[in-house]
C-alpha cells in the first residue's frame, strides 16, 4: 500500500487530536472547540465564510454559532461597511475557553512526548515549526473578507 506523507500527516494529527480529546474533560467539547478555533482564526468572518471553511451548510453554521453565542463564547456585530452583514468574533470568554482546551489537550499528550528521546522531541519541534510556517503562508494567501 502506497501512502503519502501528506495523508499520513493528516491521519496522525487527527488521531492525536482524538486521543487528547478522549483523555481530558474540557469546558467545551471537541467540535465546538474546533469551530471556536476557526472563528478565532477568521477574525470578523461572516457565517457564509465560516460555513465554507468548515464544509457545512450556512444554516448548520448559523445554528452552531448561535450555540456558541448563547454560551458567551462568540459575539455578533454589524459590519461598519455594510450594515446588512453580521460578523462573528470570539469573545474574551471564548478565547479563555479555547486556551483551556488547547492547554488541556497538550497536557494530555505531554506524557507520551516525555517518553521520547531528545532527538525525537527535537524532530517534532522542527516539524511543528515547519507546519506553522506552512499554515502562515497559506493564511497569507487566503483573504479573510
Amino acid at each position: 500500500m502506497v501512502r503519502s506523507l501528506a495523508a499520513d500527516l493528516v491521519s496522525v494529527v487527527a488521531r492525536l487530536n482524538r486521543m487528547a480529546a478522549h483523555r481530558v474533560r474540557t469546558p467545551i467539547g471537541y467540535a465546538p472547540a474546533r469551530r471556536l478555533a476557526l472563528i478565532d482564526r477568521q477574525v470578523g468572518a461572516r457565517i457564509s465564510q465560516l460555513a465554507d471553511l468548515d464544509h457545512c451548510s450556512r444554516p448548520t453554521m448559523s445554528n452552531q454559532v448561535r450555540l456558541l453565542e448563547d454560551a458567551g463564547l462568540v459575539s455578533r456585530s454589524v459590519d461598519r461597511d455594510d450594515a446588512r452583514v453580521v460578523l462573528i468574533r470570539i469573545t474574551p470568554k471564548g478565547a479563555a475557553a479555547l486556551r483551556q482546551v488547547r492547554i488541556a489537550h497538550g497536557a494530555a499528550i505531554d506524557p507520551d512526548l516525555e517518553r521520547l528521546d531528545a532527538a525525537d522531541r527535537q524532530t517534532l519541534k522542527d516539524a511543528v515549526r515547519v507546519l506553522h510556517r506552512l499554515l502562515e503562508e497559506e493564511a497569507a494567501k487566503t483573504p479573510t473578507k
